[in-house]
This record gives C-alpha cells, structure tokens and sequence, in this order.
C-alpha cells in the first residue's frame, strides 16, 4: 500500500462470512483487498474502505462505521481500535477495498455459507 488512507470507513460482518469474503477477494478480484481487522474474540471482521462508504452503506448484516476524524491511523503493526487484531495488515494488503467489490463478495459468501449450512 503506498502509504496509509488518513481517512477511511470500517465495514463490520460476522467472522465466518468475512473470512469467506476475504477469501473470494483474494482468489478473483482484479482490486484485491485492503487491511482487514479482527476483534480480539474473533467474533467479527472489519474492512478499511474509502472514506463516505458509510453514508451509503445498506447490507443486511453488517455496519459500516466512519471514521474520518476520529484520529485512528493505519499503521501495522498497531491496529487502529483497541481490542482488534489484523488479519490482513497495511502493508501486506491492496490500498482499501472497493466498496462494491467488497458488496459482491460479501453476498456470495452469504450464499455460500446458506448452501453449506442446508447440508447439514
């Protein structure tokens, strides 16, 4: 990443349908994906994306956060919000990632974790 966004937006989703979005990001999307926190429970994921995602942001089952002005950095290896971890650090990852892409992958791996759960 050629230097840390000062300014960017937290998407947050269960644990299990975030790590099968980063996974679909990484196998086949052109954007790739940006840093990606976790809590420290594991219970929850977080994507950095740009700055105003929130203010259009409407997924059932996630929340979008903005935080422009709240004075939090992305700086590895210390994540930005107590009590989280990265899973993917700046550094390591794409810029952020892209909202739209991040909607996508997001409801396939909705679908995903629906389809696995019904064959059980």
């Amino acid at each position: 990443m050629s230097g840390s966004p000062s300014a960017w937006d937290l998407v947050t989703v269960p644990a299990r349908q975030g790590l099968e979005a980063v996974d679909i990001l990484r196998r086949g999307s052109c954007e790739g994906v940006g840093p990606v926190l976790h809590d420290d429970g594991c219970g929850t994921l977080g994507f950095v994306v740009p700055p105003g995602t929130a203010a259009g942001w409407d997924m059932p089952g996630s929340v979008c956060t903005e935080t422009d002005g709240r004075g939090l950095s992305l700086v590895a290896p210390e994540p930005p919000v107590e009590g989280s971890g990265w899973l993917l650090p700046p550094g390591e990852a794409e810029g952020v990632t892209d909202p739209g892409v991040l909607r996508a992958a997001l409801g396939e791996a909705a679908r995903l974790i629906r389809a696995a759960d019904s064959c059980f």
